[in-house]
């Protein structure tokens, strides 16, 4: 007897979840990318200005190390601030958290807890599930606002090359790939209202960059001065960050 369509999917997923269930993440990238960590904190507090946002409570789903929340206590001194992450591995580096007053909890932040935070952070993380569309629309009552950080690895040059997108899929398990407006698209799609959407000028300011990457940085750069969005597409090497609530939301 063939396996009907949710079996064959729960099944997927299940298969998905081992990278980060087990130690195959931790030993592809042991240092769990912290080195990002001050960077992208920094965009989460400038996103949350652009838009007047002062939240009481912000709760970071797939936190990893827990880097990126627990430097946001600097930016938000009262704020509860709460990381989620399903990867036992990812919890050796938060024994420090207490005293940045972060709670972090191990666990499936839909399954484990049922509470509607201020802000919600996914910050590299969308590419990684197995159904974006399902996760995303789970989330939405669980937020008032959303942060998004999103690699935007679909680009001319990638696609001829193929081997970048082979690398990322391999080393660091994104199994969905970007342009701004399928980002866009995804999260409208799952009925996210978008307020803010920024390239972040990753290709030339995100810290692990190597002297190719550094070269490449400086191309990128004399191209986005003649169209930013379309040498994006055509180079790649950028991020979005992006701002939205619940279409629902009053």
């Amino acid at each position: 007897m063939s396996r009907n369509k949710p079996q064959i999917m729960r099944e997927s997923c299940d298969l998905v979840l081992q990278r980060y269930l087990g130690s195959e993440y931790l030993e592809r990238n042991p240092s769990w990318d912290q080195q990002d960590s001050p960077w992208k904190a920094d965009l989460v507090r400038d996103a949350l200005k652009r838009q007047n946002l002062q939240p009481g409570s912000i709760v970071e789903v797939g936190c990893g190390a827990g880097k990126v929340i627990m430097k946001l206590r600097q930016f938000l001194p009262e704020a509860e601030l709460h990381g989620f992450d399903i990867a036992p591995a990812a919890a050796q580096f938060w024994p420090d958290s207490a005293a940045n007053g972060v709670q972090f909890t191990l666990g499936d932040f839909l399954s484990s807890i049922d509470k509607r935070y201020d802000v919600v952070l996914l910050l590299d993380v969308i590419e990684h599930l197995a159904n974006p569309f399902e996760f995303l629309l789970r989330l939405r009552p669980r937020g008032r606002y959303f942060v998004f950080h999103i690699p935007l690895d679909l680009s001319a040059l990638n696609i001829l090359r193929e081997r970048p997108l082979l690398y990322v899929r391999a080393k660091v398990g994104h199994l969905h790939y970007f342009t701004r407006s399928l980002a866009l698209a995804l999260l409208e799609e799952c009925g996210y209202v978008v307020l803010d959407a920024q390239f972040t000028g990753a290709a030339f300011s995100a810290p692990q960059r190597d002297w190719k990457g550094r070269l490449m940085g400086l191309l990128r750069r004399m191209s986005y001065a003649v169209h930013r969005d379309f040498a994006v597409r055509l180079l790649g090497g950028e991020t979005l960050v992006v701002v939205a609530r619940p279409r629902d939301q009053s």
